[in-house]
């Protein structure tokens, strides 16, 4: 076989090739979250859009769809943040510097940004959902001057479960971009404010007629995220979602993550709320 047709006859890559990457760091975010920095083990560094996801394999454990929430820029390390809910990101959580993992992706389909150029754009985080609207933050500020009002809300359970609590303060130091941090239960030191994320929107500066507006969390807020910014007069078309419910394969052989007619590995993870307000309020779907 000659080397042409030993070429032509290489099979192409497959979306289920696994790569290795190490732990580079690891960092201790909350009490049951913590942010692991990875690099490939060979290679180059993986290239993803804000929004996208990983299965993220531990060996001898399993794998588990994670958002990534690492810079988009090319050639940085690839960042997850991950919640301690179960016995893959158990076993993750715990990972140390010098620990190998198994990467598949990236995945789905992001936030494109860019189509808030020219506007408002309006990011809404609930707990964890801070981690993959991260990306899409750090990606408008890298091209701060092609937006007009960039708002953060966010909101958590307590102080305690904050996430990237120093980057928060970062950020609200900065002149052109709003930040707004709202917790459900408040201790009496807590100097912040206390309430659901939905209370900031009402009085949060920006222009619904140019605003994009990208949320993530828990699906229940979500459902009252997009009301609230509807009655706000952000166009339903202009609101987008990340959702990732189930998912388990990220390439939408296994079907867990089937929201009627959607495979949210496929289809999404974002999807506007045009498409998804429906869904979001019915039951058992």
């Amino acid at each position: 076989m000659t080397a042409a047709s030993a070429a032509t006859a290489a099979p192409a890559s497959s979306a289920l090739d696994l790569r290795e990457f190490r732990v580079t760091q690891r960092r201790q975010d909350t009490r049951d979250t913590a942010t692991l920095s990875l690099a490939p083990l060979s290679g180059h560094p993986l290239d993803f859009s804000a929004g996208q996801f990983t299965m993220v394999y531990a060996f001898g454990v399993g794998e588990v769809p994670l958002s990534i929430s690492g810079d988009p820029a090319g050639g940085k390390p690839l960042l997850h943040t991950i919640r301690d809910v179960g016995g893959v990101t158990h076993t993750l959580t715990r990972l140390r510097r010098g620990d190998v993992v198994g990467i598949r992706g990236p995945y789905g389909h992001g936030w494109d940004v860019t189509d808030g150029r020219g506007g408002d754009v309006v990011l809404v985080a609930g707990g964890i959902g801070l981690a993959p609207l991260r990306p899409a933050l750090l990606q408008i500020l890298a091209h701060r001057s092609e937006y007009k009002r960039v708002v953060l809300l966010y909101g958590t359970r307590t102080p305690e479960d904050v996430l990237y609590a120093d980057e928060l303060e970062h950020w609200r130091g900065r002149f052109d971009l709003e930040v707004e941090v709202t917790v459900d239960y408040g201790p009496p030191q807590w100097r912040g404010k206390v309430g659901l994320v939905t209370s900031l929107i009402p009085r949060a500066g920006f222009d619904p007629s140019t605003t994009l507006a990208l949320v993530c969390g828990p699906e229940a807020m979500m459902r009252y995220v997009g009301s609230a910014l509807v009655d706000r007069g952000v166009p339903r078309r202009r609101i987008r979602l990340s959702m990732e419910r189930a998912m388990d394969c990220g390439v939408g052989l296994c079907g867990h993550c089937q929201l009627r007619e959607l495979f949210v590995c496929v289809d999404g993870p974002v999807f506007g709320y045009d498409r998804l307000e429906r869904l979001l309020w019915l039951r058992e779907v």
